[in-house]
């Protein structure tokens, strides 16, 4: 497939997605959208009409969809919808409740879509997430991702962490939570020291997902403060 081919076919699941969202399309306005020809479009048209897809042209009007067709919901793999979970908790400490709101709204859209096993995983990784007010200082990590997943599924991890000191050991840990203070911060059950302990992950240095699982630990991160703090 050539780079004209891919700008179709993206252009084409644009067009798909803006007849699924609106319920009226104009080739104009679809034209000026993609920056393309009103004849392009035509031809996009004529192929979604061949591919199956029920267009229904109004003449003087522009394009709709036959009412009851439904485009297959986009599907997000987990750790993707986790990124989506991790950019609510930034958006939320914004400043502008109308773009809050729309966000929002948004990613309970997105959820609406997700499986259920998926769906469960992001709703703990949600519960276990918490981003506090100073959004300023750019932190470095390239473990966030990993450890999200590591949370969701119960993952045993082992890490190269270091110190204040600048003392480098391997820790095998059950995470449990992320806090989003100046840093990163993983809470996981430490089994070296045999206690929950705070990790920043600018610290890690290497992270590896274990075969092993480890049980669940019973209790929201409230309570877990609740608790030890």
């Amino acid at each position: 497939m050539n780079e004209n081919d891919t700008k179709r076919l993206s252009r084409l699941t644009a067009i798909l997605t803006q007849l699924q969202t609106r319920r009226l399309t104009t080739s104009t306005s679809l034209a000026d959208r993609f920056n393309v020809s009103v004849r392009t479009i035509y031809r996009d048209i004529r192929a979604l009409e061949q591919a199956g897809v029920p267009i229904i042209t109004e003449e003087g009007k522009g394009y709709s969809l036959m009412e009851g067709y439904k485009i297959p919901p986009v599907m997000f793999t987990e750790s993707q919808a986790n990124a989506l979970i991790l950019a609510e908790k930034l958006v939320l400490k914004s400043k502008d409740s109308s773009f809050i709101k729309d966000y929002t709204e948004a990613i309970e859209k997105i959820k609406s879509v997700l499986n259920y096993t998926v769906k469960d995983r992001v709703n703990l990784l949600s519960d276990r997430t918490i981003s506090g007010e100073n959004l300023e200082k750019l932190i470095n990590s390239n473990n966030l991702s990993h450890l999200q997943l590591a949370i969701t599924n119960l993952d045993l991890t082992e890490i190269d962490y270091t110190n204040e000191s600048g003392k480098s050991t391997k820790r095998i840990i059950e995470p449990f939570a992320l806090i989003r203070t100046e840093n990163w911060l993983l809470i996981a059950w430490c089994r070296l020291r045999q206690e929950f302990r705070f990790f920043r992950l600018d610290r890690i240095t290497k992270t590896q997902v274990l075969s092993e699982k480890f049980e669940q630990h019973k209790m929201t991160l409230q309570e877990y403060f609740d608790k030890f703090h």
